[in-house]
């Protein structure tokens, strides 16, 4: 027998490596040729194609353990007036963007669940539509929250590096590969699960207070008052 809810899982994995994956790398590279570095553009990676950002590996990963990656950005700090500051901004502009998205899908969601909710008539389709954004929310936040570590190479290292002096910067960065490796053994292991769930949760809850105007406007629309959520 199929498993709706696991089918839907898998579909939500699928969607956000086509939207949130694509958007992510996008940013980075729009944010690099903004401040002067034109290695992303002239590989290609100012796009929302999500063929020219995605890695086997990291799809694979994505679609049946619920955490991937992309193929990296190619950035020259060399090309930044300041290398440091650049390379900075490069990195939040990925997090930043999944942050957005996850705004963009709870306002959605608000208003899905609003009309779900005071609807008389059967809406399997808004039903399952819920269910798919509810997943886009947690799975944008939890891959902002997750890049945003300060552990090579996330987005996070790239920002600690603004505090950080060149010489214990690029000491970190040469073991960058095996930080790696370690970092993908601790999540496989779980060590990471309670304090990441607790950053997601933090965030999501944040999210939810930022979008609170949704319910007081469907509420007008919809002339209800019991299903704020």
């Amino acid at each position: 027998m199929i498993d709706n809810s696991r089918l839907i899982e898998l579909l939500t994995h699928v969607i956000v490596l086509f939207t949130a994956f694509p958007v992510h790398e996008c940013a980075h590279a729009w944010a690099a040729e903004k401040m002067g570095d034109h290695t992303a553009r002239n590989a290609g990676r100012i796009t929302l194609n999500p063929i020219k950002h995605l890695s086997l590996w990291g799809t694979l990963f994505m679609i049946f353990l619920g955490f991937g990656w992309a193929n990296p950005v190619p950035v020259n700090p060399g090309n930044f007036k300041n290398p440091k500051k650049g390379m900075a901004l490069t990195a939040l502009a990925g997090p930043v963007s999944n942050l957005i998205m996850a705004f963009i899908a709870t306002v959605v969601f608000r208003v899905l669940y609003a009309v779900y909710y005071t609807s008389e008539a059967e809406m399997t389709l808004v039903y399952y539509l819920l269910i798919i954004f509810q997943y886009m929310i947690i799975l944008n936040i939890g891959l902002a929250v997750f890049n945003l570590l300060p552990i090579p190479p996330l987005d996070g290292s790239r920002i600690f590096n603004l505090v950080m002096s060149d010489s214990t910067y690029f000491k970190v960065m040469k073991y960058e590969r095996y930080i790696f490796l370690g970092l993908m053994a601790v999540i496989w292991l779980g060590l990471l699960d309670a304090p990441l769930a607790w950053l997601r949760s933090k965030a999501l809850d944040c999210v939810f207070f930022l979008t609170d105007w949704v319910d007081y406007i469907m509420m007008f629309i919809l002339g209800f008052g019991g299903a704020s959520v």
